[in-house]
């Protein structure tokens, strides 16, 4: 369903259960910029009214899963950590050439936030079905439906703005420069690959 070209490794989950309190603060922080995401091309791309409407909504949505992930920080008896620099995502943003017209400048952007959307969305049905914590698992579950929601909502105002056959090559060269990325960070502990340092 959601093509990504290399599957997360199954021991990742492993190296997750290990560091549960640094999952969930990178996790918080990853909703917190995908709500950044929304509001940014919403003030970026003012003249598009159906993607603001969508963005509006899913930049509340997402401030309203970094809430229910700082909840759960806060009953483990934590409190939020510090951000950390996103390896994954600055990875990703090298792929598509800057500049361009305004078009595929949106056309970029949307479609580095699907495959954003999509690797979350398979690490999310990943902790569902394999972690021990059967409720945080089954909170990854519910979890997931929402990405894949995100990540179709992304995918489709591409293919609307841009051309559909130059937009559907870009994605299919996004996907193999994505897993590219995988191979090499994907079996740390974080919601995307990047690299955290559990506690000593």
């Amino acid at each position: 369903m959601l093509g990504l070209k290399l599957p997360t490794d199954p021991r990742w989950v492993n190296i997750v259960e290990k560091n549960i309190d640094e999952i969930l603060t990178d996790h918080a922080y990853c909703e917190q910029k995908a709500a950044s995401t929304a509001i940014s091309l919403i003030v970026s791309f003012p003249e598009y009214s159906e993607l603001i409407q969508e963005m509006t909504a899913l930049a509340r949505e997402e401030m309203a899963h970094f809430k229910m992930v700082h909840d759960r920080i806060i009953a483990r008896g934590q409190t939020l950590g510090r951000d950390r620099k996103d390896y994954y995502v600055l990875d990703l943003l090298k792929f598509f050439p800057s500049g361009g017209s305004r078009t595929n400048q949106l056309v970029h952007r949307l479609l580095y936030a699907a495959i954003i959307e999509a690797r979350s969305c398979e690490r999310f049905r990943l902790l569902s079905e394999e972690l021990e914590d059967k409720e945080l698992a089954d909170f990854y579950q519910k979890l997931m439906v929402s990405e894949a929601g995100h990540y179709t909502l992304f995918l489709k105002f591409a293919r609307q703005y841009g051309d559909r056959t130059e937009v559907d090559k870009k994605w299919n060269a996004l996907l193999e420069y994505e897993a590219g990325i995988m191979k090499n960070l994907g079996t740390q502990e974080s919601i995307h690959g990047e690299e955290v340092k559990g506690k000593g």
